[in-house]
């Protein structure tokens, strides 16, 4: 913990998203600290994702929009946190390829506008708390572009974004260390590698491959499906970013991975096998002959690897989860809640392919 020893006022953007709602939960469930979840709930943001640490004292929620400064302003103000934790985010690649406007109007502005309250809220801060006070940004291992067969990521790697997503995350990473060296903001950033695991939003890869195995559909895997992604559990990523707003270094990164390097194809035949073991066919096939090769993404990066060797050397961090293991709970997971994830196939998407549109 921090090095008062003391419960955090944590004030969480996009906590009804995946990352942020696992984020919450464990805070609530596992932390003596208090929550400030503040959700835009657009189509990925869902209170049901939270549902199960709702009622507690330590936890409240309100609905507005990093771009909205008079209301950030606000907020940031009453609430008075320890710690900024920013998830909120357009994540989506294909989405992005699709509108890319979206993109940088949350990623880029949003940011730009929460840094400018919570940096007015800091500098009326009395000494001692400014000194304790972090604002942490959580990013993506894409803004780093792609990797050959070789090589991992790491906290000095030059930055290379290749989609509309990863350059709106590039921006907002270099908004966050522009504030820490011209304001002196005590910042931290964490670049994370694909996450997966419960209340994943449907349009990823794992989700959406879950479900049409058990729609009886078709898989679709992008190119001949060799593309590759370091995958880090959700809950292990959490932790990780618990360990970083505790205990991290104000204006350094920290890069979190899985350690569990897996073509896409792999991935999705993993899932097959999984299934066919714990929910089989009813035809007595496998799951795995409804894979099916489809046109890749464009600009689709080749691989993506994360030496999270840092942070397990300075904070003690290190996944628990293996891939087998993770996958196995995440399948679990969506045959026990289908009443969560229904409702968004009959609302807000429906399984189709993104990523099709010229901008």
């Amino acid at each position: 913990m921090t090095a008062s020893n003391r419960p955090l006022k944590i004030f969480a953007t996009g906590g009804a998203g995946f990352i942020g709602s696992a984020l919450v939960r464990h805070l609530i469930e596992k932390t003596p600290h208090q929550v400030l979840n503040v959700d835009a709930l657009t189509y990925a943001g869902n209170l049901a994702s939270v549902k199960t640490v709702e009622t507690s004292n330590r936890y409240s929620f309100a609905q507005a929009n990093i771009c909205d400064a008079a209301e950030m302003t606000r907020l940031v103000s009453e609430y008075k946190p320890d710690v900024v934790t920013h998830l909120a985010a357009e994540s989506h690649v294909d989405r992005s390829i699709d509108g890319p406007a979206d993109f940088i109007q949350t990623n880029l502005v949003g940011t730009f506008t929460l840094l400018s309250a919570v940096t007015e809220y800091w500098k009326s801060l009395e000494e001692e708390s400014r000194k304790s006070f972090r604002f942490h940004h959580i990013s993506t291992d894409e803004v780093f572009g792609a990797l050959g067969a070789d090589g991992f990521f790491t906290e000095e790697t030059s930055y290379d974004p290749r989609s509309p997503y990863s350059a709106s995350k590039a921006g907002s990473d270099h908004l966050v260390r522009a504030w820490h060296h011209t304001y002196g903001l005590p910042v931290l950033i964490t670049n994370c590698s694909n996450n997966y695991g419960p209340y994943h939003f449907p349009e990823k890869l794992i989700p959406l491959v879950i479900i049409k195995c058990l729609h009886g559909e078709k898989l679709p895997v992008y190119g001949t499906g060799q593309n590759v992604r370091d995958w880090l559990y959700v809950d292990d990523h959490v932790r990780a970013l618990t360990a970083v707003f505790e205990r991290g270094t104000p204006g350094e990164s920290y890069m979190i991975g899985g350690r569990s390097e897996r073509t896409n194809l792999a991935v999705v035949e993993t899932i097959c096998a999984t299934l066919d073991k714990i929910r089989p066919r009813a035809d007595g096939k496998s799951y795995g002959e409804q894979i099916t090769f489809v046109a890749d993404r464009p600009g689709h990066d080749f691989r993506y690897a994360i030496d999270a060797s840092k942070l397990q050397r300075e904070l003690g961090w290190a996944p628990r989860e293996s891939f087998e293991t993770g996958i196995a709970h995440t399948i679990s997971w969506y045959l026990d809640n289908e009443a969560w994830w229904r409702p968004i196939l009959s609302g807000a998407y429906s399984g189709e392919r993104l990523g099709l549109k010229s901008a």
